[in-house]
């Protein structure tokens, strides 16, 4: 009798790992995806010579968007990057007797395949694009008081992820190789280029030789509860030389905020699998 019953345990617990095991199969694979939003101060060196010869120094703030997610690219092994960076800044003169402000708003959108990995640390090389729009404004200045800032790239990145107990390291660098950028010449108003069409020379292709940047961003995760906490360091530095003209924007941001894993369902993926349920239509 007790022979019988073990065995009839010993059934059951195989059947039930058969039903388990094909109920798992109905799941789709899905990796989470990676988001974070975070607050940013620091400093920024400001060099406009449309507006003034001098460097201008001040304080800067800036507010970060960022979302990591798989892609089904290169057999799922691609990386999908999107950043979102809003930035303002008050700057003074050497002397203080004069203010230029500074604002902008960039968008990145990296692709990046995986190219080493050892134990718990891994480096993705990438590629993508940037479009930067923004402007300075020089307070002094009567005639020309303001100078539009815009330009459109093609980068190079790489990022790189530690695992260390319960911190996760991240490193990224990218630096734009060829685009196009937009720069008046020497006392040419913006009166002249918008209204009278006089627009020759101002929009130029841009490479190393007229163009350099580097974006230096460093992140540390600790995780609290259901969100993460993340504190990090952004270097930005982006010069161009055109028309006899140069414009140096360098600033040192200290950045904090959270960061949050989530999965994203299409609205064909709900309605094939009973197990998901969404509000907009629940």
């Amino acid at each position: 009798m007790i022979k019988r019953f073990f065995i009839g345990i010993v059934l059951m617990l195989c059947a039930t790992s058969v039903v388990l095991g094909q109920s798992n199969l109905k799941i789709p694979m899905k990796k989470a995806v990676n988001q974070s939003t975070l607050f940013g101060v620091g400093s920024m060196i400001l060099t406009d010579t449309y507006l003034s010869p001098l460097q201008y120094n001040g304080l800067s703030l800036s507010l970060f968007h960022e979302r990591l997610n798989a892609s089904s690219l290169l057999k799922g092994r691609l990386l999908l990057q999107q950043q979102f960076f809003l930035q303002g800044a008050s700057t003074d003169n050497p002397i203080s007797n004069a203010k230029t402000y500074y604002g902008n708003i960039d968008y990145h959108l990296n692709g990046f395949y995986p190219i080493l990995k050892i134990n718990s640390f891994k480096l993705l090389g990438g590629a993508g694009a940037d479009l930067s729009l923004g402007g300075i404004y020089n307070i002094r200045n009567s005639n020309n008081p303001a100078q539009l800032k815009t330009s459109i790239n093609l980068n190079a990145s790489l990022l790189a992820f530690y695992n260390w107990n319960l911190l996760t390291l991240r490193w990224q660098v990218s630096t734009p190789l060829l685009g196009a950028f937009f720069t008046p010449g020497y006392g040419q108003s913006y009166y002249e280029i918008f209204v009278l069409g006089n627009d020759s020379g101002v929009v130029h292709f841009a490479s190393p030789a007229n163009q350099r940047g580097l974006r230096n961003y460093i992140t540390a995760d600790y995780p609290i509860g259901k969100v993460t906490l993340r504190a990090g360091y952004l270097r930005n530095y982006y010069r161009t030389e055109a028309n006899n003209l140069i414009t140096s924007i360098s600033s040192h941001q200290f950045m904090i905020g959270l960061a949050f894993e989530s999965l994203s369902f299409g609205r064909q993926e709900i309605k094939e699998n009973d197990w998901l349920k969404s509000v907009y239509n629940d």
